[in-house]
C-alpha cells in the first residue's frame, strides 16, 4: 500500500496554505488558510471494508512554559509528545483520494462541527477530535470542540523542526467501534487487530525562521 500527495512530497515542507498558522514578521504568527492537503493511495489489499486517516505531530513540547514566549527558545532537546491534527474514520473502502480543501478550508474559531461531517462527500465517514480541542480549552475566543483537520501551528520559538505524519489505515471493519467525541487514542485502540495494511508520508513545518 502506498500513500502520496500532490500538496507536498514525503519528507518535504508542507506549504503554508495547508497550515493553521503562518509566519508573521511582526506578531510572529498569524492564521493561515488551513486547507487539508491532497492525499491519495493505491495498492489497497483485498478484503478492506473501510479506511482511517490520521495526521499526528510527535514533536510537540512536553512542557509549555517557554512556548511562544518572547526572549525564550523551546530547546530541541526537550522531551516531546503527540498532537493529533486529523482524525477521519469510516471512509468507504472504494475511496482512493481526498482533494485539497475537501474537508477543511479556513480556520473555524471554536472548531468545525462533528463527528458527522456536514455535506459529507464520502458517507458514512466521521471526524474525531483533534489536539486543538485541548490547546484552546478555556480560551474565550477559540475554545471549543475541534473536529477534523486543523493544520500545523508549532511554537514560533521552537528550535526543533516539526514532523507531520499522515497515515492511512485499511481495515477489515466497515465501521470503527468508536462513538461520540472520539479521540486518537480511542481510534488506535479500536483498530487493533483489524489493520490489513497501512501507509504513511511525512511533511515538515516550522514557524521559527531560524530553523528554516
Amino acid at each position: 500500500m502506498q500513500l502520496y500527495s500532490d500538496s507536498f512530497q514525503d519528507g518535504g515542507v508542507i506549504p503554508e496554505p495547508f497550515a493553521f498558522g503562518k509566519i508573521d514578521p511582526v506578531a510572529q504568527v498569524a492564521l493561515s488558510t488551513n486547507r487539508n492537503p491532497h492525499l491519495a493511495w493505491r495498492d489497497v489489499p483485498a478484503g478492506v471494508k473501510s479506511l482511517v486517516i490520521i495526521c499526528n505531530d510527535p514533536d510537540v513540547p512536553s512542557v509549555g512554559d517557554d512556548v511562544n514566549q518572547k526572549g525564550k527558545t523551546v530547546p530541541a532537546s526537550l522531551p516531546r509528545v503527540d498532537f493529533c491534527h486529523w482524525l477521519l474514520v469510516d471512509l468507504p473502502a472504494a475511496t482512493t483520494s481526498i482533494a485539497a480543501g475537501q474537508f477543511a478550508d479556513g480556520v473555524t474559531p471554536r472548531g468545525k462541527s462533528g463527528p458527522q461531517i456536514l455535506k459529507n462527500p464520502l458517507p458514512p465517514a466521521r471526524h474525531g477530535l483533534n489536539g486543538y480541542t485541548d490547546w484552546f480549552a478555556g480560551d474565550a475566543d477559540m475554545g471549543g470542540d475541534y473536529f477534523g483537520y486543523d493544520g500545523p501551528c508549532p511554537p514560533w520559538n521552537d528550535a526543533l523542526m516539526h514532523h507531520y505524519v499522515f497515515t492511512v489505515y485499511a481495515l477489515d471493519l466497515a465501521q470503527l467501534p468508536v462513538d461520540g467525541n472520539f479521540t486518537r487514542p480511542q481510534v488506535l485502540a479500536a483498530m487493533q487487530g483489524h489493520i490489513l495494511a497501512q501507509a504513511s508520508l511525512t511533511g515538515l513545518y516550522t514557524l521559527n525562521p531560524a530553523v528554516i
